[in-house]
């Protein structure tokens, strides 16, 4: 070959190798085609078909062959001696050799006719290959080298060395107890199973959670039109498929499925004894022939069960064939049947027929396999179980929660193979198998004991590549499969949860058992077992800690809650703030005393009873938060039947201002926190704590500060009686600078307010005990105070000015949800001042003074005519109304929740 043309083919290959993208190696085990093809002016190389490589030149081209061609390698002479040298040569296998269009005849260079070989088979390729069968799993991509593969996972939705292991978790309850809030997630039903990952939405505001799986049907679709049969078909098609759904509704605890079928002249069931006009398609595309409200089986509506139907003769509103517009709405909660797939409407032919449908999502609640569980009690007993199918690809997990160090979780055996878990010290969990290779054994070592009675996360996987075990947050131990040798796992016995055959089996408790991608249900099989309970306690020391705020963690058979009554605080974790908007002049009493104490004291005619019912108070603690643009205002004011208070205000200049006053002194105790505007719309958190004279106030985030109260102050607060919100409305005197800020009261939102273990707003907006202690002026609405009051709307009994949830009429499930709707008043009021300004800027300066000074404290309150003259406000309603005694009359339009 020529010096021109050697320097032209290797300008070629370097350019071919720097084109070559990111993954398309040609060392990946697969066959590749390579052509050369050289003329009088140009050469060309292609790999697969790709002929972009081709190199052409203005001067003649001429290539020199000898008489040898050799492939894979060649012989070069040492200038230093007589001896031939092996280049680095060609690994792998060539077939279809064609030289000058001439199929090379191998059968020949065997028999060493044409030339000659060494270390070559012919006619064979000695390369595995190890991408057949594929060993990556759920659409993993395999690339091989010469004695190993790899997968590529990347899209699939799951991790591994063979994309076996799912990345998302296995449930909404998964999440929940991982800190997640509500939202969409990615969850994988079955794990490592076939079924792939879905999108759901998880609602975690409640006790349970619950999971959603919404479909392409629009709200109130009207049905339209019918088919050959006289039949309308609404097909529902879900953003999962049916076996994702299934494998969604089998773990729930409840299941349902908002149904409503509005009509008019359009019959939906008939009477019971005669043919439906309406069914609809469930699982396994069986037909059901009953309605929201009604059961499997009974042909009925909800009113039919209820027996309030429009008409008695007719089991369903729909049937009387009105022609005015009637409505049957219900739930579908037999979960065996969900989700409906279809709905086939067959009255809406007449003329003046018409019919509308809604059907809602599907609602899971709960997840019975995330606490599924079982307790051994003696080292012998065992649960057990068919044989673990796990030949190339096997994945376990559980949690397991002990007192013991040492035992058995789980053992399965075959002829000589087998497959073990085991606690094997206080400090080391085990995963052994033995594949026909001779017994693998991986350990994880924990720094602290694991037998300290919680619970404990174990995950083990084992496939034809690498065996792997994880203990918690431990870092992970992998072994590694040997490139030749026995790669099934052939077991025959049943699987044993625990120890048998003499071995000490496992003390404690194991609770979602998963293998290869299926709960195995241990609380039914321990029910029929001797030495092994359905079901674990103990589950608060393992998640009290997620209880948070002051909640108490409670224990459940499956699983645990979070109590949230003594705090102010709501929600799963007891961590959403209960919170509520006030309006100018709207007010919020608690009393201290419980009425039936009051009905007591009444009764004994004991006033000084009456008076002493609730306890002096040494310390207390005090924390709220909230948000307002007006100043002056009162935030919180705790009264007494003596002259003792506390309260929280805003002074005019925007700043925080506490103040004490206990008995012995003249003066309140002022605490001025003049460093921060704090009527800047912003959420802000307050936290005061008093123990006897000594006083911690910590503000949002900045660092606690200390006060004492002054010497002659008394070190208890003597007989606490009501605590404010936004205003004072109490009989007696009050200090003269909270009435000076009672006016026009306090604007904004206030959440999380408790004192000690006393949460008034919550007390308000939910149903508790301490409900009828509560008194309101004004509708209370809640909120999160979760944006600045600047961009709140009108308030109204259904508008909260921070939430952004729509209710809906047909979806009993959002009811309670706040609408935004109306006109914004607070941008009115705001867009009046600037108006104000504007105008004031084009008069005179004399005319701006004297303006100023004859509006000047003028509010608009709702106080009673004749405050002008009276010495408080209460004293303002009293000269109103005489007979006003300490509970405001109900013409003062104060409502008891």
């Amino acid at each position: 070959m020529g010096e021109k043309v050697q320097e032209a083919l290797i300008r070629m290959t370097h350019y071919l190798e720097t084109r070559r993208k990111p993954g398309s190696g040609l060392n990946d085990g697969q066959w590749h085609e390579v052509r050369f093809l050289a003329k009088e002016n140009f050469a060309v190389l292609t790999i697969d078909g790709d002929e972009a490589s081709a190199v052409r030149t203005n001067s003649p081209l001429q290539v020199k062959t000898g008489e040898k061609y050799f492939l894979g390698g060649f012989l070069t002479q040492m200038n230093t001696s007589d001896h031939s040298v092996l280049q680095a040569s060609f690994q792998g296998c060539m077939q279809l050799i064609q030289v000058d269009d001439q199929l090379v005849n191998l059968h020949e260079i065997e028999q060493r006719k044409p030339g000659s070989f060494a270390n070559v088979s012919i006619d064979m390729c000695a390369i595995i290959d190890r991408c057949v069968p594929n060993h990556c799993e759920h659409g993993g991509k395999c690339s091989q080298t010469w004695d190993s593969f790899k997968c590529t996972c990347d899209g699939t939705g799951y991790s591994g060395a063979t994309c076996h292991n799912s990345i998302y978790e296995l449930s909404c309850e998964a999440y929940k107890h991982l800190g997640k809030t509500s939202n969409f997630y990615w969850i994988d039903p079955d794990g490592s199973g076939a079924l792939g990952p879905l999108k759901v939405y998880c609602n975690m505001t409640e006790d349970k959670v619950w999971s959603t799986v919404n479909h392409d049907l629009q709200k109130q679709t009207p049905v339209v039109g019918y088919g050959p049969e006289k039949y309308s078909v609404v097909q529902l098609n879900y953003s999962a498929s049916m076996d994702q759904i299934t494998a969604i509704t089998s773990s729930a605890e409840y299941c349902e499925q908002f149904v409503s079928y509005s009509c008019r002249m359009s019959r939906l069931l008939n009477t019971p004894d005669g043919s439906p006009y309406t069914w609809w398609v469930g699982k396994a595309n069986e037909k059901h022939y009953y309605w929201g409200g009604s059961g499997p089986g009974i042909q009925k509506c909800a009113c039919g069960i209820e027996r309030n139907c429009t008409d008695s003769r007719y089991y369903c509103n729909c049937d009387a064939d009105h022609k005015q517009w009637r409505k049957d709405v219900g739930l579908l909660s037999y979960k065996d049947h969900l989700p409906v797939s279809q709905v086939v409407i067959g009255d809406t032919d007449r003329p003046g027929s018409e019919a509308k449908l809604t059907v809602g999502p599907v609602r899971c609640q709960g997840d019975r396999n995330y606490w599924n569980a079982a307790s051994f009690f003696t080292p012998s007993s065992y649960l057990y179980f068919s044989t673990f199918q796990g030949e190339t690809s096997a994945d376990i997990s559980f949690y397991f929660k002990t007192s013991a160090a040492d035992g058995v979780f789980l053992e399965n055996l075959g002829n000589t193979d087998f497959i073990k878990l085991e606690l094997k010290s206080a400090t080391e969990v085990s995963f052994s198998f033995d594949v026909g290779n001779g017994p693998v054994e991986i350990v994880v070592r924990s720094p602290s004991p694991l037998n300290d009675d919680q619970w404990h996360r174990v995950i083990a996987e084992r496939n034809v590549k690498q065996a792997s075990l994880q203990v918690d947050q431990l870092p992970q131990q992998v072994r590694k499969a040997p490139t030749e040798g026995h790669t099934r796992l052939e077991l025959y016995s049943q699987l044993y949860v625990g120890a048998a055959g003499g071995q000490r089996g496992f003390l404690g408790c194991i609770r979602s058992l998963r293998m290869n991608g299926v709960t195995l249900d241990l609380e039914e099989r321990a029910k029929v077992t001797l030495g092994v309970k359905p079901g674990c306690s103990g589950h608060c020391t393992s998640y009290g800690m997620y209880c948070e705020n002051g909640g108490k963690c409670v224990e459940k058979y499956n699983g645990y809650s979070c109590d949230c009554s003594k705090t102010a605080y709501d929600g799963p974790f007891c961590i959403k703030d209960v919170g509520a908007f006030f309006e100018e002049g709207m007010w919020l009493r608690y009393n201290f005393q419980a009425a039936v104490a009051k009905d007591a004291t009444s009764r004994s005619g004991n006033s000084a009873d009456s008076q002493n019912a609730t306890p002096d108070l040494a310390k207390e603690e005090l924390s709220f938060s909230f948000s307002t643009t007006k100043a002056p205002c009162i935030l919180l004011y705790i009264s007494s039947h003596t002259t003792d208070f506390l309260a929280v205000l805003v002074k005019p200049s925007g700043n925080l201002q506490i103040r004490y006053n206990l008995g012995g002194t003249r003066e309140p105790y002022n605490i001025d926190v003049d460093h921060q505007n704090m009527a800047n719309g912003q959420p802000h958190s307050v936290n005061i704590t008093r123990n006897e004279k000594d006083i911690i106030l910590q503000l949002d985030h900045y660092s606690p500060v200390s006060y004492s109260l002054p010497s002659s102050s008394d070190t208890l607060f003597n007989s606490p009686k009501s605590l404010f919100l936004g205003k004072v409305i109490e009989t007696g005197k009050i200090d003269q600078e909270i009435h000076k800020y009672n006016t026009p009261g306090f604007t904004g939102c206030l959440s999380r307010v408790q004192f000690n273990q006393i949460a008034p707003l919550k007390a308000a907006l939910r149903p508790t005990n301490a409900s009828s202690q509560v008194h309101i002026q004004g509708e209370l609405v809640e909120s999160n105070c979760g944006a600045s009051p600047l961009t709140i709307p009108p308030m109204s009994a259904a508008t909260d000015p921070w939430h952004l949830d729509s209710a809906s009429a047909d979806f009993p499930y959002n009811a309670g949800q706040a609408i935004r709707d109306g006109v914004n008043r607070n941008s009115a009021i705001i867009g009046g001042v600037i108006a104000v300004v504007i105008f004031t800027i084009l008069c005179t300066l004399v005319f701006l003074i004297r303006y100023m000074f004859r509006h000047k404290g003028t509010y608009h309150t709702n106080e009673a005519k004749g405050a002008e003259s009276a010495e408080s406000a209460d004293a303002a309603i009293m000269n109103h109304d005489p007979n006003f005694t300490e509970t405001i009359d109900e013409s003062k339009k104060e409502w008891l929740i």
